[in-house]
């Protein structure tokens, strides 16, 4: 169980308002802070539109908004928080100055987790008060219902601040991976980077359109990836001796030159194909419709997924 009652989301993009639905799914006592009194309108709305989907996915009656509370004055907003969810732009100097005023208005005992998707925990909070209750936790999008957070501690980061975290996050119903220690962009970015730099390349080299790479992944190897990532896909793809044969057969393809990791230039030609080619796959929809379908399709996926996952985990 864990003890931590109220949480600051400090940023109210896309990052920070999935985290702010999550925790008030899970009955705690949301204080959000923006600098921008205005965005508290479209904050609400936005926690509404998402509330079908969410209470169904963690089986809640009703949305209780008297635990939300918004904040333009970012030391009211921190002084009582237990933990702090830091949201604020990809950027070392901007992190590192934003956590250093957090780490004077916190709690001494409050956790203080960034949400970046891949900046060094030692570097960002190289400025903040009492480093050893500092951590990153890296959620996926939509935070409100993808499970996955990506736990990294910093070099001052003390064990028993990290199990804190841990059980908070369990406690919101998410699916914590514990990093050993520090490393450029993590785990998952570290892959998706990877498949991301590749379709760049095929998209500039005129191999593919975006729609037919999205298409190879969407009805191919993306639907076992929901259930089994890659590794236990390769072992299947071995037969019955599993890892070690497909190592065998599969193994020499290593060394074809198949992939370009090294990322292409961002060229005009190439950004106009990148733009052009999601703007033609959209059909017209904007991306409020386009994410509503996604958020009622992961809402299926994730409760049919369930019974499955018992099987294999």
């Amino acid at each position: 169980m864990s003890n931590i009652k109220i949480v600051a989301v400090i940023g109210t993009g896309v990052i920070g308002t999935g985290w702010i639905i999550r925790c008030l799914a899970h009955n705690k006592i949301v204080h959000a802070f923006d600098r921008d009194n205005k965005l508290k309108k479209n904050l609400v709305s936005e926690i509404k539109k998402t509330w079908p989907q969410v209470k169904k996915l963690f089986k809640k009656k009703e949305l209780n908004l008297k635990n939300f509370k918004f904040f333009s004055n970012i030391e009211e907003c921190l002084k009582e928080a237990d933990l702090i969810q830091e949201c604020a732009t990809e950027n070392y100097t901007i992190k590192t100055k934003l956590l250093n005023s957090i780490g004077k208005y916190a709690k001494p005992t409050a956790i203080i987790s960034s949400s970046s998707s891949g900046l060094l925990p030692t570097r960002i909070f190289s400025k903040c008060k009492n480093p050893n209750r500092t951590i990153i936790g890296h959620p996926f999008n939509p935070v409100y219902m993808l499970p996955a957070v990506e736990i990294v501690p910093g070099k001052k980061t003390t064990k028993r601040y990290l199990d804190k975290a841990k059980n908070f996050y369990k406690s919101i119903s998410m699916s914590p991976i514990m990093i050993k220690k520090e490393l450029p962009g993590y785990l998952s970015d570290r892959l998706q980077e990877a498949l991301w730099r590749e379709g760049l390349h095929i998209i500039n080299e005129g191999h593919a359109t975006t729609e037919q790479l999205d298409r190879a992944i969407e009805d191919g190897p993306g639907l076992r990836w929901s259930l089994m990532g890659t590794f236990l896909t390769f072992h299947l793809a071995g037969g019955k001796s599993g890892m070690k044969h497909m190592l065998e057969q599969f193994g020499p393809a290593l060394k074809l030159p198949w992939t370009k990791l090294k990322a292409p230039n961002l060229s005009s030609k190439l950004i106009n194909r990148l733009v052009e080619g999601t703007k033609k796959q959209s059909k017209r929809r904007s991306v409020e419709k386009i994410s509503r379908i996604r958020d009622q399709y992961l809402l299926d996926l994730l409760l049919m997924r369930k019974k499955y996952e018992k099987k294999l985990r």
